[in-house]
């Protein structure tokens, strides 16, 4: 069960995962219902930002020809192309400008669906004095999960904001299981209403 109540403190960080037009509703690998968690992740950011806590947005960032494309062998349709209109957040999603961008799966011939694969992550967490992430984004079955079994294996503490993620399900029952998985990892699953006022 989900604490009633959590504080907000030093050492706590906000790490949103890939709310990237290709994600919404509409684009190239459209996770439906994604356009749905966007005012409640900006909620989380605004909170966050106002207690001058760390915010980190991941974003899939592909070269042309990347691997994880249908084209190249891949099971994904072309997305996320490094500066495409695809790769960039919608207009609704207006970051504050101290957040932390973090861009992944960079490498043509390597997948990443952890925003700490290859990437500064846990050094720029470590350098914010980070203890505890709380994590949302797309998708769940994903990028969110595999960022959280990172984060878990690295020692960070891990909420997983269940109103603010979505999953792609391939397989109907995937964005539960990766739910499952996450929380029996060590997540422990909040709401906003969790987070004290």
């Amino acid at each position: 069960m989900a604490p009633t109540s959590i504080s907000l403190e030093p050492g706590d960080a906000l790490l949103v995962a890939d709310v990237q037009n290709d994600f919404l509703p509409g684009g190239a690998l459209g996770v439906q219902g994604g356009d749905r968690i966007v005012p409640v992740l900006l909620e989380y950011i605004t909170r966050f930002a106002a207690r001058g806590l760390p915010v980190f947005l991941s974003r899939d960032w592909h070269p042309p020809q990347h691997c994880s494309f249908r084209e190249q062998g891949g099971p994904w349709p072309v997305h996320c192309v490094a500066g495409s209109p695809g790769s960039l957040p919608p207009p609704a999603f207006q970051a504050p400008p101290s957040a932390v961008i973090v861009h992944k799966a960079t490498a043509r011939n390597k997948e990443a669906y952890s925003a700490f694969q290859d990437t500064r992550l846990d050094e720029q967490l470590h350098a914010a004095r980070a203890r505890r992430v709380f994590i949302g984004g797309l998708a769940t079955d994903y990028c969110v999960l595999n960022t959280v079994k990172d984060a878990r294996r690295l020692g960070y503490e891990v909420c997983l904001l269940m109103d603010g993620i979505r999953a792609v399900n391939v397989h109907p029952d995937d964005g539960r299981k990766a739910e499952e998985d996450m929380v029996r990892l060590g997540a422990v699953p909040i709401r906003l209403e969790n987070l004290a006022a």
